[in-house]
């Protein structure tokens, strides 16, 4: 009969610290991605460029992280490591971004890219980028993937380059 109390007292006892646990969101359990604290020297909030008038956001290193989660789940096929695989002459390079019609290299610029791409010169509409709109990523979503993508095209070695590590 000991035995049995004892047993009842443990199940109470997991069950009043587990439940509470559980009802803690998963993001605040999710680490932050070693890749954004190592390549993009990232381990306190960094501003990034909010828009072309001075304007700038915070982004946490969990920003980052959730921003390049989203990356891998819907851009890595055409932009591994910054790249552009149907058109390598336009990468995710800064300078690449800083060159393009309208300009992408602020939060804002990607932002209104993601939601209606257009060619790089800005004259039409861009097929080989899917369009996000708000019913697939909210609009906090989608300035987590451009600020992962902006922190990158800044401080990711070989991030947009032209040519592979082996290519001659």
């Amino acid at each position: 009969m000991p035995h049995r109390i004892f047993w009842i007292h443990l199940f109470v006892l997991v069950c009043l610290v587990c439940v509470p646990l559980g009802a803690i969101p998963l993001p605040a359990w999710a680490a932050v991605d070693p890749y954004i604290i190592r390549y993009l020297r990232v381990t306190e909030p960094v501003s990034l460029e909010l828009d072309g008038q001075g304007h700038s956001q915070l982004f946490t290193p969990d920003d980052l992280t959730v921003g390049k989660q989203l990356f891998e789940r819907n851009c890595l096929n055409c932009h591994v490591g910054g790249t552009t695989l149907p058109n390598p002459l336009v990468s995710l390079a800064l300078k690449d971004l800083q060159a393009a019609n309208p300009r992408r290299d602020t939060i804002a610029g990607l932002v209104t890219y993601f939601r209606q791409p257009m060619t790089y010169d800005g004259s039409e509409e861009n097929f080989w980028c899917r369009q996000i709109p708000e019913s697939w990523l909210s609009q906090h979503e989608v300035e987590q993937l451009a600020s992962f993508v902006l922190q990158a095209a800044h401080t990711a070695p070989g991030w947009g380059t032209e040519t592979f590590a082996g290519d001659s």
